[in-house]
This record gives structure tokens, C-alpha cells and sequence, in this order.
């Protein structure tokens, strides 16, 4: 390992993060409250976040690849591009998974975590994108029913979390929980990042003795399920939570 690449790629690195939280900062304090003044319907700020937020996440992503701090290598983005009211389900192995999901798919929705409603430094975004919280079961899946009628492409991590590096895979009822009610089509997403850097494990400084590279594709097939009205919704959440992590773990074996 070079030493002078190792030095570029830490400090790259920690530029790259640096604009990422002082862009959230200038939109939270500036761009946000300019949004409210100007669009007073609730749906169209919404449009306008998102669509803000997809070409801030598309300029990290840029500034991540051409400072050398990482190459991507991004299959089927035309098919994410123009997908509409679609579950985008994914494996969960690094911190910018959602940030490059976003980047490439324009009309994202996505279930937050309650707590980042109150952080002061997001808050504002969250609030005007729209962003789904989880704060309360029943209403994460009508909020969610009503996203995706709307031609919304929600992203789901069924892991709820990080993947530990070297250990299988394991996914939460959540996800399937959501697709079972809202009776909505799966689009696979699988995600590989070698070598392994960004984990729940590791700060942003942690970075790995070369650049690393993101992969991203969609599974080679769906994961198919036979819904049955005589069992009850959560026993199916159990059984079709199976199929899909079995499934998962196929398909990342492959990659």
C-alpha cells in the first residue's frame, strides 16, 4: 500500500463527508425555509426535497468517485431510473447504500428513524421531503400505501441495519411486513462493496488499504411467495421474511 495514496484517500475521504454535512447544514438553514415560502402545497415541496436531495446525493456520489476515494460500478440504472410505485429492497453493507439509491433514483421515498426527526442538523429536509418515520407501526404502513400509490419508489433495507461484515445476513419482519399489506412489487437490489469500509463497526477515518469499489445490481430474478388469505398477516410476515433472506443470500453468494 502506498502511503502518499493512503494520505489522499483519508483526506479525501474527510472532504468528502466534510461537504456532505456542510451542504446538509446550508439546505437545513437556508434552502428548507426558502422552499416553505415558496411552495405552499404539501405535495409539490415534497417533489421539490426529493428531487433537491437526489441531486445533492448524485454530487457526493460525483465527488466520492472523482476524487478517487471510490469507484462505483452501477448495473441496470436505467431500469431504477424509470421505475414507479416499486419496493426498492436491498442488502445493507455500508453508510452511503441509501445516499446512492437516491442519487439514481429520482422519485425515492424512504422510512427514517423517528429520533433523526429531531436533529437539528436534518430535521428541516426530513420535514419538507416527506420522508416516512417509524414512529408508529399502523401508520408507517398506510404512509407507505399512500407513497407508493403515488408512483414513490420506497427503499427498504430488511436488515434494519448494517451488515456485520462476515456474517450472514439476517432481515427484520419489517420489510415484509410492508410489502404483504401494501401489496407492492419487489425490485431486488444487491449491493457488494469490497473491500469492506463505511460498516456500523467502522468511523469514516477506518479506510481500507485501497480505494474501495460499490457495486450495484438488481437480482437476477424475484423472490417468489404464494399469498394465501387463510394464514394469518403474521405468520406470512415470518414465512415470506425466510424466502427473501434465503433469497438475499443466494443471490449475494453469486456476486
Amino acid at each position: 500500500m502506498s502511503y502518499i495514496s493512503y494520505v489522499w484517500r483519508l483526506f479525501t475521504t474527510g472532504l468528502c463527508f466534510f461537504v456532505f454535512g456542510f451542504s446538509g447544514l446550508i439546505v437545513s438553514i437556508f434552502i428548507c425555509p426558502l422552499q416553505i415560502l415558496l411552495y405552499s402545497n404539501r405535495d409539490k415541496r415534497k417533489r421539490k426535497a426529493r428531487k433537491m436531495v437526489h441531486y445533492l446525493f448524485k454530487g457526493f456520489v460525483c465527488l466520492l468517485k472523482y476524487s478517487g476515494t471510490a469507484k462505483f460500478s452501477i448495473e441496470n440504472k436505467n431500469d431504477l431510473k424509470h421505475l414507479s410505485g416499486n419496493i426498492v429492497m436491498a442488502n445493507h453493507p455500508s453508510l452511503i447504500d441509501v445516499v446512492v439509491l437516491i442519487s439514481i433514483i429520482p422519485n425515492a421515498d424512504c422510512v427514517v428513524k423517528a429520533t433523526l426527526f429531531n436533529n437539528p442538523f436534518i430535521k428541516a429536509i426530513l420535514s419538507n421531503t416527506g420522508y416516512i418515520s417509524n414512529d408508529c407501526a399502523d401508520g408507517v404502513i398506510e404512509d407507505c400505501r399512500q407513497s407508493l400509490h403515488c408512483g414513490n419508489n420506497l427503499i427498504i433495507f430488511p436488515e434494519g441495519t448494517r451488515t456485520i461484515p462476515g456474517e450472514a445476513i439476517r432481515f427484520q419482519r419489517g420489510a415484509a411486513n410492508i410489502a404483504l399489506r401494501c401489496n407492492a412489487t419487489i425490485t431486488p437490489v444487491l449491493i457488494n462493496v469490497e473491500p469492506t469500509t463505511l460498516t456500523k463497526a467502522e468511523k469514516w477515518y477506518h479506510i481500507p488499504n485501497k480505494r474501495f469499489v460499490f457495486r450495484l445490481m438488481l437480482a437476477n430474478k424475484i423472490p417468489s411467495f404464494t399469498f394465501t388469505g387463510d394464514n394469518a398477516m403474521s405468520k406470512m410476515s415470518r414465512q415470506f421474511t425466510a424466502v427473501l433472506e434465503q433469497h438475499y443470500r443466494e443471490e449475494i453468494a453469486r456476486i
